[in-house]
């Protein structure tokens, strides 16, 4: 006798609408005023179906970020050949995103996700390492000799993101000299 799963099945056709309607909403709203009412409106499904796939606001807007459903273009890591530009540059941008109205709430959201989803978690250290990802650009540098061979390309990614979350968290101002200062101290015993 198979066992049968409990509770509704999950449709991904409902998944898509809502996580396509948070981030169209976020986009008008920012996340302070993101609410799950105007959510399962806009997604055409009700708010206890949200709320089944989703304990919070939080988790919803991390699992946006992770689809790479909100602010793509802003996360996405550059490669003009120039390793340290690009870290800085990709830096900078994070920093500015946090100082813009919401940022801060992006940087909440995945952070209070990722506590109460170990899967979050993990789906989130996975993307560091990624092809578009800090590390995988820092494998990138490798290939084309900026860096060593043997550079631990995902430690220095986590370091770079934790030093983002301390900063974030702290509400630490900081500065382009501050970001080329950082990127300096990880990537200097990386370098050939």
């Amino acid at each position: 006798m198979s066992e049968r799963r409990r509770g509704a099945v999950r449709s991904e056709t409902a998944r898509l609408a809502i996580l396509n309607a948070t981030a169209r909403l976020f986009a008008v709203s920012g996340y302070e005023n993101l609410a799950m009412e105007s959510i399962a409106a806009e997604a055409g499904v009700a708010k206890q179906t949200i709320y089944r796939w989703w304990p919070s606001k939080g988790a919803l807007v991390a699992e946006c970020l992770l689809e790479g459903l909100l602010l793509p273009e802003r996360f996405a890591m550059p490669d003009t050949g120039a390793i340290r530009a690009d870290l800085i540059a990709w830096t900078t941008e994070l920093f500015g995103i946090l100082r813009e109205p919401g940022g801060e709430g992006i940087l909440r959201s995945l952070i209070a996700a990722a506590t109460e989803n170990a899967d979050v978690g993990r789906r989130l250290r996975d993307a560091l390492g990624s092809p578009g990802s800090i590390a995988g650009r820092l494998s990138s540098a490798v290939d084309a000799g900026q860096l060593r061979s043997d550079a631990p390309l995902q430690e220095i990614s986590e370091a770079l993101v934790g030093v983002v979350l301390l900063r974030a968290l702290s509400r630490s101002i900081v500065t382009t000299g501050d970001v080329e200062v950082l990127v300096d101290a990880l990537l200097a015993g990386a370098k050939r």
